[in-house]
């Protein structure tokens, strides 16, 4: 398996995206975002990525572990890392995952929350991923949406919709994501595919993938003729252009005006 891999932070702020890759591997992980709001931990969100990213890393390209158990043991690897912290803050440092891994004839996926993993086969793309968190308080989501980013009002409606969620984050009545609780790995969306019915595949960020899931900018088939083409390098600068069109969130009501956006395209 050949992998490239590129990222980029959506604006000044330090990109809180992870990827890496080996010829049998590809992982992207996609903190979720503070909004300035305490979260018990002092080393923050790219420090968590990082150590969570490269864990899962060593684990799943050396081991015969599955992709749930390798997710859980490394979940309470990098928890036992800073046990000065509160880890029970509903607020402590958090990720989505997203991986692909070959293995005998076959690619496993695994998908925890809403960082997807696309494949393309002879004839479609098949997309696997988590959006219970689309489901989560949409009353405080659509006040976000109804203010420009960058405002005062868009801020404080978005800290008010975050303070909510974190309650129902890794909650039955909620959503999933990698944080302090191994637990959260029994929720991720896993699978197999043979290797022969795919003919290439991406492991993104939704800050990548939103090009057709958020923007309808592009079909699937269009964004991998770019990845082909032009390597994820193309891609990412096909959303940044995109968001340019629209920097304060008129036509697409987001969070922030450019997300962190990360690809790892697969190829055989």
């Amino acid at each position: 398996m050949r992998v490239a891999i590129d990222t980029e932070p959506g604006g000044a702020a330090p990109n809180e995206d992870w990827v890496a890759a080996t010829p049998t591997l590809a992982v992207v992980l996609d903190g979720l975002s503070t909004a300035g709001l305490d979260t018990g931990c002092r080393h923050g969100v790219p420090w968590f990525v990082t150590n969570l990213g490269s864990q899962l890393v060593a684990i799943l390209a050396t081991s015969e572990a599955s992709l749930t158990a390798g997710l859980a043991s490394v979940l309470e690897r990098v928890a036992a890392l800073h046990p000065e912290c509160d880890l029970h803050n509903p607020g402590t440092p958090s990720a989505t995952v997203a991986v692909l891994r070959q293995r005998e004839g076959f690619l496993d996926h695994l998908v925890l929350a809403d960082s997807p993993v696309v494949l393309e086969g002879p004839d479609d793309f098949t997309v696997v991923t988590d959006l219970r968190v689309d489901d989560v308080l949409p009353e405080l989501r659509a006040e976000v949406e109804r203010y420009e980013t960058h405002t005062p009002d868009h801020q404080e409606a978005l800290r008010r919709f975050v303070t909510a969620q974190r309650q129902t984050r890794n909650t039955p009545a909620g959503y999933w994501v990698a944080a302090a609780d191994p637990e959260a790995a029994d929720h991720a969306i896993v699978g197999s595919t043979a290797t022969e019915d795919v003919r290439t595949a991406a492991v993104l960020s939704d800050g990548a993938s939103r090009l057709v899931t958020e923007y309808s900018m592009a079909t699937w088939h269009e964004v991998f003729t770019m990845l082909r083409t032009g390597g994820p390098r193309d891609l990412i600068n096909a959303v940044r252009k995109v968001e340019a069109m629209d920097p304060t969130g008129r036509r697409w009501p987001r969070y922030k005006s450019g997300d962190d956006a990360t690809v790892a395209f697969c190829t055989w």
